[in-house]
């Protein structure tokens, strides 16, 4: 068992404080901390008078240590011992805890200095508590030893399930997109202890959405994992990604996210006509601007990848007599009379291709 050694230099007496550990020993004294292997002896009254003047010197300070605690513990549960070296087993000795969490969450045995919880900690809650303890004597009620100070800490265990931010996810990505392109990022935090052990670190790995996505198990970068996804064949996925603490290992927690990924268009591709030919009949004295019918054609395409613009080839025979125009809302080529005049016209379509 460590002990500390108090020595006072104005008396040039001896006490000794020991603070004990539940498989620890923090050793105290003024001014510096006492080996293991060293033990008191009695001093000569040269070696003494060198020794007081030596203390003088000192300034006095206290070495803090420190006490672990497993969070979620069942109390009552003994954590260390205050004892001095006064104390002969004739409870003339009490032992005082002050500090944070003294009464109500730590409690010391006044007789024998032993140092309880009184409940369950929860490291997430308070991670630590700074303690003063002192022992005194019951018949003065002064001080036996000076007040000692130390530091209990909450030992994280592994309660807490990660948690994903800024949900919910949504990405958009061009179609045809080459493999590797990233889609999003996903983030998730543990509020258990990145320091010990590995309770909050972790692990990204893909539930649904595979082979054509897959994620970055250390960063939670979600990646295109197949080639030339078409936009006509397919315009969303749902991507479910799970994050696990404790590396992935066996009983970790682990919490799942959606990421809705769009593809949007690319113009890959042109248009074609709802019909190969087209015929139409008007009154032989029909008005210039009159409507001689509409033409239609279709483009995989959306948006401003299928807007079309129609003409007529010129070398036609009677090309010049009409003319054919784009409805803006239905996108139809619409063929009004230029001339009055009999003929047959072929007609095609250009789509304007705009990037």
């Amino acid at each position: 068992m460590g002990s500390a050694l108090e020595m006072h230099g104005w008396t040039g007496k001896m006490s000794y404080l020991s603070v004990l550990a539940v498989m620890m020993v923090f050793s105290r004294v003024s001014g510096g901390l006492l080996s293991h292997t060293s033990h008191p002896h009695s001093l000569n009254s040269q070696q003494s008078g060198q020794r007081s003047l030596l203390l003088h010197r000192l300034r006095r300070g206290w070495i803090w240590k420190e006490l672990f605690v497993p969070e979620e513990d069942p109390t009552p549960r003994v954590i260390g011992q205050l004892k001095s070296d006064y104390d002969r087993g004739e409870f003339t000795i009490k032992y005082i805890l002050s500090g944070e969490g003294a009464g109500d969450v730590f409690e010391i045995d006044e007789y024998s200095g032993e140092i309880r919880t009184l409940k369950k900690l929860d490291r997430e809650e308070k991670a630590s508590y700074i303690l003063q303890a002192q022992a005194i004597n019951r018949n003065t009620n002064e001080p036996e030893e000076p007040q000692s100070e130390f530091i209990i800490k909450v030992q994280d265990i592994n309660d807490n399930s990660p948690q994903f931010q800024n949900e919910p996810y949504v990405s958009s990505i061009p179609e045809m997109s080459p493999v590797g392109t990233t889609v999003a990022q996903v983030t998730a935090t543990d509020v258990d202890d990145p320091m010990f052990g590995n309770n909050a670190k972790l692990i990204y790995s893909i539930l649904q959405g595979e082979p054509y996505f897959s994620v970055e198990p250390k960063t939670g970068i979600v990646l295109t994992s197949w080639p030339n996804m078409d936009r006509e064949v397919q315009d969303e996925y749902l991507v479910v990604v799970q994050v696990k603490d404790m590396l992935g290992l066996s009983g970790g927690y682990s919490t799942s996210t959606t990421v809705t990924v769009s593809l949007t268009d690319v113009n890959d591709n042109g248009p074609t006509f709802q019909q190969h030919l087209y015929t139409f009949a008007i009154p032989e004295n029909a008005a210039v601007g009159t409507t001689v019918g509409r033409i239609m054609a279709g483009d995989g395409d959306v948006g401003i990848n299928a807007r079309m613009t129609y003409s007529l080839e010129e070398d036609l025979e009677g090309s010049s007599t009409f003319i054919i125009q784009t409805d803006p809302v239905t996108q139809a080529g619409v063929v009004l009379l230029a001339k009055v005049n009999t003929f047959t016209l072929f007609f095609t379509s250009i789509v304007q291709f705009i990037i």
